[in-house]
C-alpha cells in the first residue's frame, strides 16, 4: 500500500508540475489530471499526507486557477460540507483548498491575502461545523449516503483534527451552538445535531469550561432536571412522576422551565411532564411553562383550550411546541375571542392528501401523533415565535417575511390561509383586483421547495412563492421594480405605499443614492423624521456581503423597529428570515443578535452600517422630515461603505 501511495505521489508530481507550465488558457486542459490523481492519494491516510506535502504548491500551480476557490480570503467555511459530501470532483478540489489552508497555519507558505490566524479562524470554523465528518454517525442514513467522498471527507477531517486544536474548535462549536440558541429558531434540528456531536469532543484535550458549556447543553436537550437524570428512560421517567408529590413536581417543573428558558430548547422527557401535569396537575402549568401574568390570565381564562392542545400537539417527538405554547400563551393570542374558533378548527379541519405528505415526517407517523396535532404544534410555534421562522434552504425569504408579518399583526388572515391550504391545497390572493390562485399557477421563484420546515412554512411557502412570483410577472412592463406595488398587495395593509430602489432597472445602473440615504434617515431615522415611530414590520431588501464585503447576492429581511441600544447608539433591529442573524458582512458591520438591546429573534446594526446595506425600502410620504438636515458626513459614510463593498460590483451615476 505503501508503495502504491508514493508511485501515484510521483505521478502526482508530475501532473502538478505540467499545470504549472501550462498557460493560464490552458490550465483546465492539465487540472482534471491533478484532480483525480489527488482522488487516489486522498484514498488513505498516508497518500493524504503526501498530497498535504504539494498544498504549498497548489496556487501557485494553478490548481484552484478558474474556479471558485482560487480566491482563498473569499472562502466561505459553511459551504465547505455541503462541497466535500457530493460526489464528484468538486469534493476533490474543496479538501485541496482545506489542505491549502493547513499549510497556511503550519507557516509551509505565506499566502498573499489570507494570514496564518485567518487560515487557524477559517478551518476551527469547518470542523466546528461539519462535526459528522470529524465523528462519523452510525447510522443508517450515514450508511446509505456514504461513499468514496464521504470517506475520504472524514479522512481528511481526522487529519485536520490531529493537526489543529481541540479547544480551538471546540470553544468555536460552543460560541456556534450560543449564537444559534439566542436567536431561539423553530427548527432547532441542526443545533441538536451539533450538541450531539459536540459532547463527544468531551473526552478530548479541551478545557472545563468549554467541557462545562457544551455539557450543560446536552444537558438542556436530554435530561434537563435532577428527575430526569435519574430516570433518562422516558417509560420510566413518566412512572416516577406517579410517585412525586405536588412539591416535587412543582420543583421539576421549575428545573425544566428555567432549562427551557436559558436555551430556548425542549429535551423530549420535558413533553412527557407537560402531558403529565396537564392530565393531573393542571395549575403546575403556569410553573412548567415559565409564564408571565399574561400567559397565566391566558391559560385561566381558556383552561379547556389549553388542556386540549397540549393534548393533541405537545408529544416527545414535537417537544419544541412546549416553548411555542408559553410564547403564545405570553403575548395573549388566546385572549383576543375571534381566534379561538379559528384555532379550534385546527383540531379536526380535513387535511389534504399532498398536504399531509408535507409535513408527516416518518417518525411522526410511527409515534401515532395525528397530522392534525403535528399542524396544530406548527401553528402554536409560529404564533409563539413569529421571528423564529426560517426560510431553510429555499430562497423563499419573501414568503418566510410574510408567515412572520402575519404572525405579529395577521393573525386571522394567516389561520385562514393555513386553513385553505391544508383543506384545500391552494390559497388565493388579489392582485390590483384581479385573483391569483395557487394551483392556477406554474412556477415560483424556488424550482423546488426543501420541506425542512416548520409545518406551517411546509403548508404554505409553496403557495405563497408561486403567488408572489405570478404578482412579479405582472409589473415585468412597468419600468420600475415590481416590488413597488407586490409587496403591499402580498404583505397586506401594513405596507406603507412609498417605495424606492436605488437601481435603476433599464441600465442596472446605481442612481441617486445620495437621495436614497438622505430618505431613508429622514422617514426612519428619530432624529429626523419629526418623532414618527414604526407600527408594522417594513420590508427592505439588502445586500448580503460576505466577511471582505464582497457582494454575495439580495435578500428580503424585515425592520422591526429603530430605537436607541444600551449605549445609546441608534440601531435598526430587524427580522432576518434565514435563522442566522449573526453574520460578518465585512468592513467591520457584524449584525448582533445579543447584546445591543435585541429581543427575542432580532438581528441588529448601527443604523448607518444597515443603510450601507439597503437597495430598497418602503416608506410614508405623510411620515416624513425634511430631507436636507439629514448631515452630510452621515451620507458620505454610508456612500464609502456601499462604493467599497457591494458598490464594487455596480456601475455607479454620478
Amino acid at each position: 500500500m505503501a508503495t502504491e501511495a508514493r508511485s501515484i505521489s510521483e505521478k502526482f508530481e508530475l501532473a502538478l508540475q505540467q499545470l504549472g507550465e501550462a498557460k493560464p488558457f490552458a490550465k483546465s486542459m492539465y487540472q482534471t489530471n491533478v484532480f483525480q490523481l489527488a482522488s487516489e492519494l486522498a484514498a488513505t491516510d498516508e497518500g493524504l499526507e503526501l498530497l498535504y506535502n504539494y498544498a504549498p504548491r497548489f496556487d501557485d500551480a494553478g490548481v484552484f486557477h478558474g474556479g471558485p476557490w482560487a480566491d482563498a480570503a473569499n472562502l466561505e467555511a459553511p459551504f465547505v460540507g455541503g462541497s466535500l459530501k457530493i460526489r464528484g470532483i468538486n469534493s476533490v478540489v474543496e479538501l485541496m483548498s482545506e489542505l491549502r489552508m493547513l499549510a497556511i497555519i503550519e507557516e509551509k507558505f505565506e499566502h498573499e491575502t489570507v494570514t496564518k490566524e485567518d487560515a487557524s479562524a477559517f478551518l476551527n470554523e469547518v470542523l466546528a461545523l461539519n462535526l459528522d465528518l470529524l465523528f462519523p454517525p452510525e447510522t443508517e442514513e450515514a450508511r446509505v449516503e456514504g461513499g468514496e467522498h464521504m470517506e475520504r471527507g472524514e479522512r481528511l477531517f481526522r487529519f485536520l483534527g490531529s493537526k489543529l486544536s481541540y479547544t480551538a474548535v471546540a470553544h468555536k462549536l460552543v460560541e456556534e451552538i450560543e449564537r444559534l440558541t439566542v436567536q431561539r429558531p423553530i427548527m432547532v434540528e441542526r443545533i441538536i445535531k451539533m450538541i450531539e456531536a459536540a459532547t463527544q469532543m468531551v473526552n478530548e484535550e479541551i478545557d472545563d469550561d468549554t467541557k462545562n458549556r457544551l455539557l450543560s447543553f446536552k444537558k438542556a436537550v436530554s435530561t434537563p432536571t435532577p428527575v430526569s437524570e435519574q430516570y433518562a428512560d422516558l417509560k420510566e421517567y413518566r412512572k416516577k412522576l406517579a410517585e412525586l408529590d405536588e412539591e416535587e413536581l412543582r420543583e421539576e417543573a421549575q428545573a425544566f422551565a428555567e432549562s427551557v428558558n436559558n436555551t430556548g430548547l425542549v429535551a423530549p422527557v420535558n413533553a412527557i411532564f407537560i402531558r403529565f401535569i396537564n392530565r393531573k396537575y393542571p395549575d403546575l402549568l403556569p410553573d412548567a411553562l415559565n409564564l408571565s401574568e399574561m400567559g397565566i390570565a391566558s391559560i385561566n381564562a381558556n383552561a379547556e383550550l389549553v388542556r386540549d392542545m397540549i393534548q393533541l400537539s405537545v408529544h416527545p417527538q414535537t417537544s419544541k411546541v412546549v416553548y411555542g405554547l408559553s410564547r403564545m400563551l405570553d403575548r395573549g393570542i388566546l385572549t383576543q375571542e375571534p381566534l379561538l374558533p379559528a384555532l379550534r378548527r385546527l383540531f379536526e379541519i380535513d387535511i389534504h392528501p399532498d398536504v399531509k405528505r408535507m409535513f408527516m415526517k416518518p417518525e411522526l407517523r410511527k409515534a401515532g401523533i395525528t397530522s392534525n396535532g403535528v399542524l396544530l404544534g406548527g401553528v402554536i410555534n409560529v404564533l409563539g415565535q413569529p421571528l423564529g421562522i426560517g426560510q431553510g434552504l429555499n430562497p423563499t425569504c419573501q414568503s418566510a417575511r410574510a408567515i412572520s408579518l402575519w404572525a405579529q399583526h395577521g393573525i386571522g388572515q394567516l389561520l385562514e390561509y393555513i386553513a385553505r391550504a391544508v383543506r384545500e391545497n391552494d390559497i388565493d390572493m388579489t392582485f390590483e383586483g384581479e385573483p391569483i390562485h395557487s394551483k392556477a399557477v406554474d412556477g415560483g421563484v424556488a424550482e423546488e421547495i426543501h420541506h425542512e420546515l416548520d409545518p406551517v412554512s411546509s403548508v404554505l411557502v409553496p403557495h405563497l412563492d408561486k403567488i408572489y412570483n405570478e404578482m412579479m410577472k405582472k409589473t415585468l412592463l412597468r419600468g420600475e421594480d415590481g416590488h413597488k406595488w407586490v409587496n403591499p398587495e402580498f404583505y397586506g395593509e401594513w405596507i406603507p405605499r412609498g417605495f424606492v430602489n436605488i437601481i435603476d432597472p433599464l441600465t442596472g445602473y446605481v442612481t441617486d443614492y445620495e437621495a436614497f440615504v438622505r430618505l431613508f434617515y429622514a422617514t426612519h431615522h428619530p432624529e429626523y423624521n419629526e418623532g414618527y415611530e414604526m407600527i408594522y414590520p417594513n420590508p427592505v431588501g439588502i445586500y448580503i456581503t460576505n466577511v471582505h464585503g464582497k457582494l454575495l447576492g439580495l435578500h428580503a429581511v424585515s425592520i422591526q423597529r429603530i430605537a436607541q441600544d444600551p449605549e445609546g447608539e441608534y440601531r435598526v433591529y430587524f427580522y432576518n428570515p434565514n435563522n442566522d442573524s449573526g453574520q460578518n458582512w465585512g468592513q467591520g458591520i457584524e449584525t448582533s443578535v445579543q447584546g445591543h438591546g435585541e429581543l427575542e429573534g432580532e438581528s441588529s446594526l448601527p443604523f448607518h452600517q444597515f443603510t450601507a446595506r439597503m437597495y430598497a425600502f418602503h416608506y410614508n410620504p405623510y411620515e416624513q422630515g425634511d430631507t436636507i438636515m439629514v448631515e452630510d458626513s452621515d451620507v458620505e459614510r454610508i456612500e464609502k461603505l456601499a462604493r467599497e463593498s457591494w458598490g464594487e460590483t455596480y456601475t455607479w451615476m454620478v
